[in-house]
């Protein structure tokens, strides 16, 4: 029989299929320091410790590996991200609990496959385990609330290990961050939500909050790996400072603003970037398309005749599309305007509070264009640079 969670109700709905939840790696970390604890403290082996998460949900929570000594305890917990797609979902999270009788504080660190921080403007100090603040504070409540059970007033000290951090690790964004050695240990409810769109833009903003604290006014912004390779390969600009916004160009500008950011420069793919020529700031194919519209009112807007116009409206893909209008002589001509309004809408988005531009290209046909404040910001971010 499954082990019961807890979580077996919670869920959502999208396209028509039901998504359960999950729990994150600060859980995990949180609930085997607690059953690591309750068996130090109580001396009896146990198999399940209860742990309730910041979002009101009580989890079941199965402890794995448990190896008890006098002083110490060491057992894990497998993450369960439910059915969303983390390169973490499966893995064990160890918590070791060690007594400290001369001291009555509770301490937490990080161990092996627990990152390290090396830059400023992240949560935690340079130095420190990457424990987000949440976690951290849940591991400590965790083990608190153990202690008063048992009536122990002496110190303890919690270490966080993840056996396969390190080479997870690679897969996010933390090599991004400058967080060494192993995954960040997160979560800000506990609870894990399918394909959250929430959790993706608080990583974007983590990563902008760090460029940003570093003294970087002036962002590059990439939406995917074809907008960081064509940066790589064809662009005379810091590669190692780009930021990626995935699909969400509005939220991104958004906390840009709010930041006090001075200007953004987003190098993309026509095949994203020509949505925010119609003012859809959100790329994803879910929330909108429009790239054939767009392209077949630039090319109308550029001399194209109704034989063109129906063309690129059957048309599948933007590369394709490119090819009629390169074929009745108009692709720079169309791609001048459709770089005026991904300029418009960019503005219009920010209500013109800081510089925006974007550099546009295509897998086949290389570079097409570029707004109009493209070259200014192309120039403060290499200013920026060779101070």
């Amino acid at each position: 029989m499954a082990h019961k969670t807890g979580l077996e109700d919670y869920y959502v709905i999208k396209n028509q299929k039901k998504l359960h939840f999950g729990y994150t790696t600060g859980s995990c970390a949180a609930g085997a320091a607690k059953g690591a604890t309750e068996m130090l403290l109580g001396g009896q082996k146990q198999n399940e410790t209860d742990l309730m998460t910041p979002k009101g949900i009580l989890l079941h929570l199965e402890l794995h590996d448990v190896c008890m000594e006098k002083d110490t305890v060491i057992c894990a917990v497998r993450k369960d991200a439910g059915d969303d797609p983390d390169t973490t979902n499966g893995i064990l999270v160890y918590a070791r609990v060690e007594k400290c009788p001369k001291s009555s504080e509770i301490t937490v660190d990080g161990g092996k496959g627990v990152g390290r921080v090396t830059r400023p403007g992240l949560s935690q100090k340079v130095g420190e385990a990457a424990i987000n603040p949440v976690p951290k504070a849940m591991i400590l409540k965790a083990v608190e609330d153990a202690a008063d059970r048992y009536h122990y007033e002496g110190g303890l000290k919690v270490t966080i290990s993840v056996p396969e951090g390190e080479q997870i690790a690679k897969k996010t964004f933390n090599p991004r961050l400058g967080i060494q050695g192993g995954i960040s240990i997160l979560g800000t409810s506990g609870i894990v939500e399918p394909m959250s769109e929430k959790a993706l833009i608080q990583s974007i903003q983590v990563e902008m909050k760090q460029h940003f604290s570093q003294g970087e006014q002036y962002l590059i912004v990439t939406p995917g790996n074809y907008g960081a390779d064509y940066l790589r390969e064809h662009m005379n600009l810091p590669f190692e400072k780009n930021i990626k916004c995935s699909n969400y160009v509005g939220e991104t500008i958004d906390m840009a603003v709010n930041m006090g950011v001075k200007g953004i420069l987003f190098i993309s793919h026509i095949g994203k970037f020509v949505k925010v020529a119609a003012g859809i700031m959100n790329t994803h194919s879910h929330s909108a398309d429009g790239r054939m519209e767009v392209l077949c009112a630039a090319a109308i807007r550029s001399g194209a005749d109704l034989e063109c116009a129906r063309e690129i409206l059957a048309c599948n893909t933007t590369d394709e599309a490119l090819h009629v209008l390169d074929r009745y002589h108009i692709l720079q001509k169309a791609m001048e305007d459709v770089t005026r309004h991904i300029q418009f809408y960019l503005d219009h988005r920010s209500y013109q509070q800081i510089l925006l531009g974007a550099v546009i290209f295509s897998n086949e046909f290389g570079y097409l264009g570029q707004t109009e404040h493209a070259e200014e910001l192309i120039r403060k971010i290499n200013s920026a640079e060779s101070k």
